[in-house]
């Protein structure tokens, strides 16, 4: 599962490839052409992301929309072709998660910008960025304020709830008598 925390600003990359392995000759076989490898990925409110497959190797990439935790499932078919006795299937999953980074070095000379252009950029980048994290910070406080206050209304119901019940089963108790 990868956890995105800051939407906006969050990706994930990752690189795949499901090479045979022999179990009693203790080595990898080569790439198989017949074995079909499909990759899907949901975001925290399990709606599908990306739905992708591809041969014994490939790649994808996905950027998070929202906070939470995102899935990333595998599966691989190969029911054309099944696999020999002793051949297990190795899945391979490089998966890089991380902040997006702009290469300036390489930005300047593509867009003929001077170093004045290039410094106001980074920092037009710098201040979105900044806004990006506030706003996701009001977002969090948002929902500990959220928790706080129900926390705050059981710990004032309860009590009150509890000593009703109280009052209750005394009223009974003395009438039944």
């Amino acid at each position: 599962m990868l956890h995105g925390e800051d939407p906006e600003r969050d990706d994930a990359h990752g690189k795949l490839s499901d090479p045979l392995f022999d179990g009693q000759r203790d080595e990898y076989l080569p790439l198989s052409q017949n074995i079909t490898l499909s990759v899907q990925v949901k975001d925290p409110n399990d709606k599908l992301l990306l739905s992708r497959s591809h041969g014994s190797e490939g790649s994808f990439g996905v950027r998070s929309k929202e906070p939470g935790g995102y899935q990333i499932c595998l599966q691989a078919n190969c029911s054309q072709h099944p696999l020999p006795a002793g051949v297990l299937l190795a899945v391979h999953l490089d998966l890089r998660a991380a902040q997006r980074t702009n290469h300036y070095a390489e930005i300047a000379p593509r867009e003929k910008l001077t170093d004045m252009q290039l410094r106001v950029r980074q920092l037009i980048e710098l201040f979105l960025q900044i806004e990006q994290e506030q706003n996701y910070q009001r977002l969090r406080e948002r929902d500990f304020r959220e928790v706080t206050q129900n926390t705050d209304m059981w710990i004032f119901w309860w009590p009150v709830a509890s000593s009703l019940y109280v009052v209750f089963i005394i009223i009974w108790h003395t009438k039944s008598w």
